[in-house]
């Protein structure tokens, strides 16, 4: 009987390489879950930092404006709506300038301290701005330091557990398994504005406090128990390509449907020595990763997809409110529908794209669906509760689709790109680039929604209709 080279550790517990997979799909769930649930806060949190205060009874300051006593200064003045936005794009911006250096960093340092240690650091930032609450801190430049650190620190997040997932999973159900991984950022809103929603009326500080403790401790577990490549605990390594010709069955190899079985080590014979495949290549480069074919093209498609689902995803309760008349909690509840609908729109994408193998057709069609269903829900989607319900949910599905496909097995299929010649190195650098690209999108989004909406919502629509068609096109 061969001794086994891996230590009775971790692997004594979880002995088979699909308990391992489990355990990757479950701990990077968790940490994207994590880092959302930590962005949340400050959405959730604006309403507390400038109050009508008339309601509260009498100013118990006479040396205060009546009616934003109550408000945090320097939120307090007629210009808060400017000063929120600035809060945004420090965020947004700063994560899409550090995205294109995160993966860099990412394809040359171990991904298991990288991710955690990019946690703990979000963590941190997180909680700082809260504590900015208990040390009755009013500058606004302290809220816009630690939002900029936070933007930089969160970019380690994505081309981490994306290339964490793809070094465990072929190109096989690669589509659908992603698809439904990716249902943390919907899940980590949630979480977010719950949790954030607990402490806003009492002590907002404890709104971003407790999230930054909870991505910390995440970060700590998936420190000790996150395992990077399958060849660290001896397994079999997915194959993402066609390597060697398989007397038994050329098509299984060539569809990579083998990866998620462990009936190929015949022809991994070099699986013996399991630390050498992923320590030889090394670390493509950033021009390198940008001559892969495929990933310029996908980069811009995904800044105009992101444009779009950003937008909503800042102005679509202001958008029901105005237009819908409900109010803000009604109009909040309702435009959570928006983000099922990417759960539902994600999945059906990656097992659409599975099943024809076409990834680039299947964000086509749904982005070439998507224009006109926009136009439908800003025309027809506030004429009753149920069909507001149900475009929204159509909406959502058609324009987070085609963003979490590409955000996932698309970056995770040309980071394994066959012109790479077998070289996994640039898992984490390909998906820095494209989610980095689409995250200028994403900054983008909101601002020209802000510039526009005063011209009325039809114009806002009309820009995000003709995102999507660029987004098909290119």
């Amino acid at each position: 009987v061969e001794e086994s080279p891996v230590p009775q550790t971790l692997s004594s517990l979880l002995p088979s390489s699909p308990s391992y997979r489990g355990l990757t799909l479950v701990l990077t769930f968790l940490s994207y879950t994590s880092y959302h649930l930590s962005r949340k806060p400050i959405s959730i949190v604006k309403s507390q930092l400038h109050l009508n205060c008339s309601a509260l009874g009498p100013n118990p300051r006479n040396d205060s404006n009546s009616t934003t006593w109550c408000s945090w200064a320097p939120f307090d003045g007629d210009n808060y709506k400017e000063l929120f936005g600035a809060l945004d794009n420090a965020f947004l911006v700063a994560y899409a300038i550090g995205m294109f250096i995160s993966g860099i960093f990412g394809e040359r340092l171990p991904l298991r301290y990288y991710l955690s240690g990019g946690m703990v650091l979000s963590g941190l930032f997180t909680a700082l701005f809260g504590l900015g609450y208990f040390w009755d801190i009013h500058v606004l430049w302290y809220f816009i330091i630690v939002q900029v650190c936070n933007g930089l620190v969160q970019t380690t997040g994505w081309p981490a557990v994306v290339a964490c997932v793809g070094n465990w999973f072929g190109k096989g159900k690669r589509g659908l398994i992603m698809g439904i991984w990716n249902s943390h950022t919907s899940v980590g809103n949630i979480l977010g504005s719950l949790i954030a929603g607990a402490w806003v009326s009492s002590a907002w500080g404890l709104s971003f406090v407790v999230p930054g403790i909870i991505i910390a401790v995440v970060g700590v577990i998936c420190f000790f128990f996150l395992v990077e490549y399958p060849e660290d605990v001896d397994c079999n390594p997915p194959l993402h390509h066609v390597m060697t010709i398989s007397e038994k069955d050329p098509e299984a190899v060539i569809s990579n449907e083998g990866p998620l079985s462990l009936s190929d080590q015949s022809s991994v014979d070099h699986s013996k020595s399991p630390k050498e495949p992923a320590e030889e290549p090394e670390a493509i480069s950033f021009f390198g990763a940008l001559r892969i074919p495929g990933v310029v093209e996908f980069s811009l498609c995904l800044l105009f997809a992101k444009l779009v689902s950003y937008t909503f995803l800042y102005w679509l309760p202001l958008y029901i409110v105005n237009v819908a008349h409900f109010g803000a909690k009604e109009a909040g509840d309702l435009s959570t529908l928006f983000d099922v609908g990417g759960i539902l729109g994600g999945i059906f994408a990656g097992l659409i794209s599975d099943y024809t193998g076409g990834r680039a057709t299947t964000c086509c069609v749904m982005l070439v669906v998507a224009a006109p269903m926009l136009f439908l829900y800003n025309h027809v989607g506030q004429n009753g509760i149920g069909v507001s319900i149900a475009m929204l949910i159509i909406c959502g599905a058609l324009v987070n689709g085609p963003y979490a496909l590409i955000t996932t097995a698309v970056s995770a299929d040309l980071g394994t790109h066959e012109s790479l010649k077998g070289n996994a190195k640039a898992l984490s650098t390909v998906t820095a680039i494209i989610d980095g690209t689409g995250s200028v999108g994403a900054a983008l989004g909101p601002l020209l929604a802000g510039l526009i909406s005063p011209t009325g919502w039809n114009n806002v629509f009309y820009m995000l209709i003709a995102a999507d068609v660029l987004a098909c096109l290119v």
